[in-house]
C-alpha cells in the first residue's frame, strides 16, 4: 500500500516536472491550455524570472497527506492593502526618458492586475528627497517665504505626475502615499524652544510656529495632486524623523510629531475634508538607537487627542528586527503597521541575484507581512546605471532600483531582486486580501504566507531556501494539486476557490 501511495503522489509531481529543480511549462509549445492554478516562479540562479507554469487540480482522493500544506481561511490576520515602490522623481524622471512604447510595456507588466505582477502601492515623495528628478536639487514646493506661495515644481508636473497618471490608466485601483523629507526651510530652527532659524536642508528641527502652516502644505499638495486625478491613500508625517544626516531631513522626535498631529494636521485634514489617512514615524525598527525614541508610535498612540486622527505607523528597515511590529501590533492592536522602504545596493549584494532574492524575499517582504504589515514598499522603482540622479551629501550613490535603465539608451533594463520579490506578492496578495493560516506540511526552509483575496481565489507564497527542490502537494477546500518548488527560489500560487 506504501509503494501505491508514492507511486501515485510520483505521477501527480511528474505531470509539472522534470526531476527536483526543473517545473517544465505545459505551455512551451505554444499551445493554449487551460489549468486550474496558476503559479509564477523566480529562482535565485536567475533560469527563471516570474515564470508562469500552469497546475491542475488531482482527481480522487488526496493519498499523500504527509506532504500536503493545507489552507486554512478560519484563522484570519490582516487585510492587505497592497504592495510596491517608490516613484520618486529621480524614478520618474528616468521612466519619462524611455520610449513611450518601452515605458508602457514595463508599467503594463508591473502594474497591471490582469496581464503583469499588479503592483498596487506607490510612494512619492512631498516636495523633494535624496533622489530627485535633477541630481543635488533639494527643494519643497513652498521655498519662497509664506504659505501662499505654495506651487508644485516641474520634478511633479514634468515626471512624477505623469508616470502616476500612465500608471492609473494600467492599475485605477493603486494607492499612492506621501512622504516628506524636509519641510521649507523658513519653517526650520535649530531648537524648537529657542527659535533661531536653521537654513540646512539635512536636520533642524520644525518651528511650532509653523505648525499650521505645515499642515497647510499637506493640504495643499494633497489637493494638488487630487486636481490631476492622484487620489492620496496615505500620508506619513516625516520620513526618517530620527535621521538627522540625510541630504533632505527634518528631525522630528516624537513629543514633537504628537503635537503637530494633535494640534494641526489632523484638525487641519478634517475641516479641509481630507480623509488621507494619517501614519505615524516611517523610520527603523530599532528607532536608530535612541533610547528615548524607543516605542515612538506607541507614546503617540497614549495620547488619545493626537491617536484618533492616526491610522498607524510605518517602518523601514534600515536597524534592528522586524519582531518589533509583533510587539507593536500586540501593544495597539487597533492601529495599523505599514513597510514602506528597504534599499538595495553594492553594500549589500544587490546586483546579485543568487543571494539578494532569497535575502529580500526573506527580510524585507514575508518577515513584514508575516508580523501585521499591510503593504511592502521598498525604495526607488528605477534608476538609471550611475544608481541616480541622486541628490548630494548624505544621499545613496550606491543604491540600485527595482528596476535599472541604461542611461546609453533609456531601454536596456536590469530588473532587480526587489522587482521580482515585489511581484510575488502583488500577484498573490490583492488589494483588500487578508492573510490567513496554513497548517500541515511545512518543509525546514521553506516559509509559507497565505490570502483569501477578494476576487474567488486563494494567493499562497513559497520561499524555498534549501538547494535543492522540494514536492509537496497544496490543499485549499477539498482539492488539491502536487507542485514542486525548485531549489532557491520563490514560487506564488493563484488558486481558484
Amino acid at each position: 500500500m506504501k509503494c501505491l501511495i508514492l507511486l501515485s503522489f510520483a505521477a501527480l509531481l511528474m505531470s509539472g516536472c522534470k526531476g527536483p529543480n526543473t517545473v517544465v511549462n505545459p505551455d512551451q509549445n505554444g499551445e493554449t491550455v487551460k489549468h486550474d492554478v496558476m503559479t509564477y516562479i523566480t529562482t535565485a540562479d536567475n533560469t527563471m524570472h516570474f515564470d508562469k507554469v500552469g497546475k491542475n487540480f488531482a482527481e480522487g482522493l488526496n493519498m499523500s497527506p504527509e506532504v500536503t500544506l493545507t489552507l486554512d481561511p478560519a484563522t484570519r490576520y490582516q487585510v492587505f492593502d497592497g504592495f510596491g515602490a517608490a516613484i520618486t522623481g529621480a524614478s520618474a524622471y528616468n521612466l519619462m526618458r524611455m520610449p513611450a512604447e518601452a515605458r508602457e510595456k514595463l508599467l503594463k507588466e508591473t502594474f497591471s492586475v490582469s496581464e503583469g505582477m499588479g503592483y498596487s502601492y506607490v510612494r512619492v515623495p512631498i516636495g523633494g528627497s535624496d533622489f530627485n528628478a535633477r541630481s543635488n536639487y533639494d527643494y519643497t514646493c513652498c521655498d519662497q517665504f509664506g504659505i501662499q506661495n505654495f506651487a508644485l515644481t516641474s520634478d511633479e508636473t514634468d515626471y512624477i505626475i505623469p508616470v502616476l497618471k500612465q500608471i492609473l490608466a494600467i492599475n485605477p485601483d493603486l494607492k499612492v502615499m506621501g512622504s516628506p523629507w524636509s519641510c521649507p526651510l523658513w519653517m526650520k530652527v535649530d531648537d524648537p524652544d529657542k527659535k533661531n532659524p536653521y537654513g540646512s536642508w539635512v536636520g533642524g528641527y520644525l518651528n511650532p510656529d509653523y505648525y499650521q502652516d505645515y499642515a497647510m502644505y499637506f493640504v495643499y499638495w494633497i489637493q494638488a495632486f487630487e486636481r490631476e486625478g492622484v487620489h492620496l491613500e496615505s500620508v506619513t508625517v516625516e520620513n526618517e524623523p530620527l535621521n538627522w544626516g540625510n541630504s533632505m531631513s527634518l528631525y522630528f522626535p516624537w513629543q514633537q510629531e504628537r503635537e503637530f498631529v494633535k494640534t494641526a494636521l489632523g484638525p487641519t485634514f478634517e475641516s479641509a475634508g481630507i480623509n488621507t489617512k494619517i501614519l505615524v514615524f516611517d523610520h527603523n525598527y530599532n528607532y536608530d538607537n535612541k533610547t528615548d525614541q524607543n516605542d515612538y508610535p506607541l507614546k503617540i498612540y497614549n495620547d488619545p487627542e493626537a491617536a484618533k486622527y492616526i491610522d498607524g505607523a510605518a517602518y523601514h528597515n534600515y536597524g534592528g528586527s522586524p519582531s518589533e511590529l509583533e510587539q507593536i501590533h500586540k501593544a495597539a492592536p487597533d492601529k495599523n503597521l505599514y513597510f514602506t522602504e528597504a534599499s538595495i545596493g553594492t553594500w549589500n549584494g544587490g546586483d546579485d541575484m543568487s543571494t539578494s532574492l532569497m535575502s529580500e524575499m526573506k527580510n524585507t517582504c514575508l518577515a513584514n507581512v508575516m508580523n501585521w504589515c499591510k503593504s511592502v514598499i521598498v525604495w526607488n522603482f528605477m534608476l538609471d546605471d550611475n544608481n541616480g540622479p541622486h541628490g548630494g551629501a548624505g544621499a545613496c550613490s550606491t543604491c540600485f532600483g527595482a528596476v535599472d535603465v541604461s542611461s546609453k539608451d533609456y531601454t536596456t533594463l536590469t530588473k532587480r531582486s526587489h522587482y521580482y520579490a515585489i511581484g510575488h506578492l502583488s500577484k498573490a496578495f490583492k488589494t483588500g486580501s487578508t492573510r490567513i493560516a496554513t497548517k500541515g506540511y511545512k518543509p525546514s526552509n521553506v516559509t509559507v504566507c497565505a490570502a483569501e483575496n477578494t476576487d474567488g481565489t486563494y494567493g499562497v507564497v513559497l520561499m524555498n531556501e534549501n538547494a535543492d527542490g522540494i514536492q509537496m502537494q497544496i490543499e485549499a477546500g477539498n482539492r488539491f494539486f502536487a507542485l514542486t518548488l525548485p531549489g532557491r527560489s520563490v514560487t506564488t500560487c493563484v488558486i481558484p476557490k
